[in-house]
């Protein structure tokens, strides 16, 4: 009997490290995940190809999370629900051609910058709207809750009493606000540069000012309290940078004119 009671013990013992070797190795394995948050209507930073999302941010989040020994994971959605998905815990960080700007530095931590955009505005040929200083008071597209939407805003989009005059008129991504100005419903849109040009090349009649609105640096976005994981990031980021992988990506997707 005391035999029985002691293989039973072994066997349960046996189950008993087997049971918390498999959890270890499932939480090893979701711990393993680097799932990346972005809004795939922003060629050339992020677009679908298929199936498949690609572009600059996607191939340079892809070489974050190899040297990081971590899986890629990229969710599209959109671009308004990021921070707020970072900041749940629901994705592991934001990158999405995101720039920093107070306002976000008060929900999340960023990332050290890794390329630079340029916002610029969208007119018709032909259009009234020769340069900068022609916008205001004109109906100005942008997407919801990027720098263009702030930016505009800030400059174009609020009475002397801090409401909102109606001048900008938001949408849900670029795609549909390029529409919009294509259908008389608005006079311009803002922007950033690299996406414009490839609205302006699909759609006739459109062109962008010389001029460009506001310049501003890309990061990666992550939740306040994930600091070890934007310490990883920016070290992985620092070394891609150096070996010049960061600037060959870049260079793929926006050749040098």
């Amino acid at each position: 009997m005391k035999k029985t009671v002691k293989i039973l013990a072994v066997i349960m013992a046996v189950v008993l490290i087997g049971a918390v070797f498999a959890a270890c190795g499932k939480k090893q394995e979701e711990t393993k995940k680097l799932v990346m948050a972005t809004n795939a209507e922003f060629p050339p930073y992020e677009y679908h190809d298929g199936n498949a999302i690609v572009g600059i941010d996607a191939e340079i989040a892809g070489l974050i999370a190899e040297k990081l020994g971590m899986e890629l994971v990229i969710e599209d959605v959109a671009f308004d629900s990021i921070i707020p998905g970072v900041q749940s815990g629901k994705y592991s960080m934001g990158m999405a051609g995101m720039t920093v700007n107070e306002d976000r530095l008060k929900s999340v931590n960023f990332s050290d910058s890794y390329a630079t955009g340029v916002q610029v505005v969208i007119v018709k040929e032909g259009s009234a709207i020769k340069s900068i200083d022609d916008v205001a008071g004109k109906k100005i597209g942008v997407q919801t809750n990027t720098t263009g939407d702030i930016y505009a805003t800030g400059d174009y989009g609020k009475n002397e009493d801090g409401t909102e005059n109606g001048n900008v008129v938001r949408y849900e991504n670029g795609a549909v606000a390029v529409q919009a100005l294509l259908d008389n419903k608005v006079d311009c849109v803002i922007i950033d540069n690299e996406p414009a040009k490839s609205y302006v090349k699909a759609n006739k009649g459109l062109t962008i000012l010389e001029t460009e609105y506001v310049t501003e640096d890309y990061a990666i976005c992550f939740a306040k309290e994930n600091t070890e994981l934007q310490e990883q990031v920016n070290a992985a980021l620092k070394e891609l940078i150096a070996d010049g992988s960061v600037q060959k990506i870049i260079d793929k997707y926006i050749p040098a004119e």
